[in-house]
C-alpha cells in the first residue's frame, strides 16, 4: 500500500509542476489563444471542427467532438465536431487502400471545406497520421491545431498552432490535453453563446 501512496503521490506532484510550467509558458499561451481565436472563427464562418488522435487521443477527440456537439457546462445550440476516428469502415478501407498514415488525411480531402479547422492530437508531436493529415491542411489551405507535448515534435512546423504542453510522461501530457481542450470548448461556447 505504502508503493501505491508513493506513486500516486509522484503521479500528482508531476501532473501539478507541468501544469504550473504550462501557466508559466508565454508561447504555449499564446499558441493557445490563437487556437481558440481561430476555432471561433470558424465557427461563426459556418465552419466545423475536425478532431484525430490515435490511442488515448483518439478517445480523447471523441471526448471533445461530443463536448462540442452536446455541451460542456451550460445549454446551449449544438456545435458541429466530428472525430475522424470512430469510423472502423473508413478507417479500415484506408488504412488497406492507403496506408495507416493516411486514414485523417484521406478523411479530411473528403469532408473539409474552407470554412473548416482541424484539430490534431499527438502526444509525441511525430504520429505519421496526424503528420500527414497537417501536411494536407497545410497543401489546401486548412487551418489547423494540434495538441503536442514536449517540444511539439514535427508538428509544431506543420500546424498553424501548435500547443506543446509540458511533462516527461505521456499520461501527464495527455492530462494536460484534457485541461487544454475542455478550456478550448469553454471559449468556444462563451464567444459564440455569451458568458
Amino acid at each position: 500500500m505504502t508503493n501505491a501512496l508513493e506513486r500516486l503521490r509522484r503521479n500528482i506532484d508531476a501532473s501539478i509542476t507541468a501544469k504550473l510550467r504550462l501557466l508559466a509558458d508565454p508561447e504555449v499561451l499564446d499558441s493557445f489563444a490563437a487556437a481558440a481565436d481561430l476555432i471561433v472563427a470558424r465557427y461563426r464562418a459556418g465552419g466545423r471542427l475536425y478532431i484525430a488522435g490515435n490511442g488515448g487521443s483518439a478517445a480523447d477527440a471523441q471526448h471533445l467532438a461530443a463536448e462540442f456537439v452536446s455541451k460542456l457546462a451550460r445549454d446551449r445550440a449544438p456545435l458541429a465536431a466530428e472525430a475522424l476516428t470512430v469510423d472502423t469502415s473508413i478507417l479500415t478501407a484506408i488504412g488497406n487502400d492507403y496506408g495507416f498514415d493516411q486514414v485523417f488525411a484521406r478523411q479530411l480531402a473528403g469532408k473539409a471545406t474552407e470554412k473548416d479547422v482541424f484539430l490534431g492530437i499527438t502526444t509525441s508531436g511525430e504520429s505519421a497520421n496526424i503528420l500527414q493529415a497537417l501536411t494536407h491542411c497545410r497543401n489546401v489551405g486548412l487551418p489547423s491545431v494540434v495538441l503536442a507535448g514536449r517540444s511539439g515534435g514535427s508538428a509544431r512546423a506543420l500546424a498553424d498552432h501548435c500547443i506543446a504542453v509540458p511533462g516527461s510522461a505521456t499520461s501527464t501530457i495527455q492530462e494536460l490535453h484534457i485541461v487544454v481542450a475542455h478550456t478550448l470548448c469553454e471559449c468556444v461556447e462563451a464567444a459564440m453563446f455569451g458568458s
